[in-house]
């Protein structure tokens, strides 16, 4: 079907990053384009050919599918394809196909790398990558709503003032914001009330609106760090509300900023390891997620996150063996307290339960296992306390089962891999993440390197990981690229833990069994099993690329719930993200699929 100039230019103007470019150049963009009509069934282009260019959706249907002909999407209205091989060498990655009779737009190549060296719009939506943020914020170039304490205490101009001097005891604030009609009109702090309505002997029937400073001075939640610093310098206030527009939204003391810069990991590190009861650690872990907004806001990498969130479990778990042991006596055998799951890998986020086991000296006797019981239940129990659940897969050293002497592991995981049946696929899955945390760290070596070599040396149980690593997939689908979950709590999100990292995490786990690889965290196993000869460059590349784009989505997210005032989780509603960022992460997901399929295939190598 022809389509006219202003057509063209309409569509364009519908979809990212076309959308930001000047009139001038989207018409002369529109111009270069070439419309296609195809019928059902016919090919786009295939794996290795030569690309024509990048294509857009403007009706019907395309399938991309990998070199085996597995699918790995469905493409609608507005939806592009044919930029990763593009921007890789010019070739196809992937087959492309109509699914129904479709017109398509096709931009050429050499249209394409202009826009994307003159347009920074244009290149930015073409890097998958995202860029590398290396320059942590500091507290004067955050932003305001990560720094203000929302939902501020409040009064009228007509409460008394001992009244109002009443709620900030009881609050334990040193302002209250008056407000009239829902409109900030004053504030008013405990200096006021000392330094006028006490000190100046007022009567009990003073009323706020005698002593408050009307009309204050107020800042945006949009503005940063400096600018609060820079009014309470000049003014020599300690109290600045933040209002959009009227409306109050929130306030931002000097306790605020001294508590900000006193939020991390390292701080939190100290006060856990000086804790003298679950209890107490427990006031700390509290502030992992605002300390989890802090780190995101901040510019750090998502594996910098996850690994100072995770110290701060490590230290809670040594802390908790150290009161065991203070509680109990010293232990009658040497031990090894291991995590597995995200906190074996180093890659816990603002959500998270507890996986765990304990690895006993070959020498323990029947009699000493009760001592191993207690600590067990100790440990556990203030890991729960402390906001790490109890397992509901019952993997914890608190199970019998998971607190074995070291020669019980040896036939455990000689068991697995011997016979790979569900149950050992699965139990091996989450075995073979172990990290030793407290303890006598020797009982684990030669544990570890056994089992590795016996498991990359049985092919049979190497394919059965294979298969159980292909069990999570990524949320592809017809509508615009996601399939989303259809039903109960979490309808219409993508699960980013189970269809988003854990695909990946789980590559890079039959990767380190294939190398023999003892590395434990998943971008630690992606690099490791690239070096050795695992994984191609090309596609180690391009696996960590979309890792890391699923996995800074996710931490994005559970940010804005935090920052929202709600708990963190990992259901994403994709109707939050932008065509810029739902594009980018459905092409993340597209090169996990063409991943999973080349490891089904028996073609790890490639990518």
């Amino acid at each position: 079907m022809p389509l006219s100039h202003d057509e063209i230019t309409r569509f364009l103007k519908s979809v990212h990053p076309y959308d930001a470019l000047p009139q001038d150049v989207l018409d002369s963009t529109a111009r270069q384009i070439q419309v296609l009509e195809v019928e059902q069934d016919a090919s786009l282009y295939e794996l290795g050919n030569a690309l024509p260019g990048v294509f857009i959706i403007y009706e019907g249907q395309v399938e991309i599918t990998d070199e085996n002909g597995a699918v790995v999407s469905h493409l609608g209205l507005r939806n592009s394809f044919g930029e990763r091989g593009l921007f890789k060498d010019g070739r196809a990655v992937t087959n492309a196909s109509a699914q129904e009779h479709s017109v398509l737009m096709l931009l050429a190549p050499d249209l394409v790398r202009d826009l994307a060296s003159e347009h920074e719009v244009v290149s930015s939506f073409f890097d998958r990558t995202r860029g590398v943020r290396t320059d942590p914020q500091s507290l004067a170039t955050s932003s305001i709503d990560i720094l203000m304490a929302k939902d501020p205490a409040t009064c009228t101009p007509g409460t008394p003032v001992q009244q109002a001097a009443q709620m900030m005891r009881d609050r334990h604030i040193s302002s209250l914001c008056v407000t009239s009609d829902d409109a900030l009109v004053g504030i008013v702090t405990l200096r006021d009330i000392s330094g006028k309505y006490v000190a100046d002997c007022m009567p009990e029937t003073t009323l706020i609106a005698e002593i408050m400073t009307p009309d204050p001075i107020t800042l945006s939640p949009t503005d940063i760090g400096s600018d609060v610093l820079h009014v309470m310098m000049e003014r020599g206030i300690g109290h600045v509300p933040i209002c959009e527009g009227s409306k109050l939204v929130g306030v931002v003391t000097q306790t605020d900023l001294t508590h900000y810069q006193a939020i991390n990991s390292a701080e939190l590190v100290r006060r856990i390891a000086r804790a003298q009861s679950a209890q107490e650690m427990a006031h700390v872990t509290a502030e992992i997620p605002q300390l989890l907004v802090q780190l995101v806001a901040s510019g750090n990498r998502h594996e910098i996150v996850t690994r100072l969130i995770t110290d701060i479990a490590d230290t809670a778990t040594r802390r908790l063996l150290a009161l065991a042991e203070e509680k109990l006596g010293p232990p009658p055998v040497p031990y090894l307290w291991l995590a597995c799951g995200s906190q074996g890998r180093q890659e816990q986020t603002g959500v998270s339960d507890q996986d765990n086991c304990l690895m006993l000296d070959d020498s323990v006797s029947k009699d000493d296992m009760p001592y191993f019981g207690a600590l067990a239940k100790f440990v556990c129990d203030g890991l729960d306390t402390c906001g790490y659940f109890y397992c509901p897969g019952d993997m914890m050293a608190t199970n019998p089962r998971w607190c074995q002497p070291v020669r019980i592991w040896h036939t455990y995981f000689k068991g697995w891999i011997a016979k790979p049946n569900p149950e050992a696929q699965m139990l091996a899955s989450v075995m073979f993440d172990l990290r030793p945390i407290g303890g006598t760290f020797e009982l684990f070596t030669n544990l570890q390197t056994d089992t590795l070599a016996a498991a990359n040396a049985n092919s049979i149980f190497v394919a059965h990981m294979i298969s159980n690593s292909l069990k999570h997939t990524p949320p592809l689908g017809l509508l615009r690229g996601f399939a989303t979950i259809r039903s109960g709590e979490h309808r219409n999100t993508l699960d980013l833990k189970h269809n988003g990292v854990v695909p990946v995490v789980d590559l890079a786990r039959v990767y380190s069994l294939q190398g023999q690889l003892p590395e434990a965290n998943s971008r630690a196993r992606l690099k490791a099993a690239e070096a050795a000869g695992v994984l191609s460059p090309s596609g180690a590349r391009d696996l960590l690329d979309a890792y890391d784009l699923i996995a800074e989505n996710r931490l994005e997210h559970q940010v804005r719930l935090v920052k929202s005032g709600k708990k963190p989780d990992n259901y994403l509603p994709p109707s939050c993200l932008s065509d810029f960022e739902r594009s980018h992460l459905r092409n993340a997901f597209v090169v996990v699929k063409t991943m999973q399929s080349a490891v089904g295939h028996g073609k790890g190598m490639l990518g």
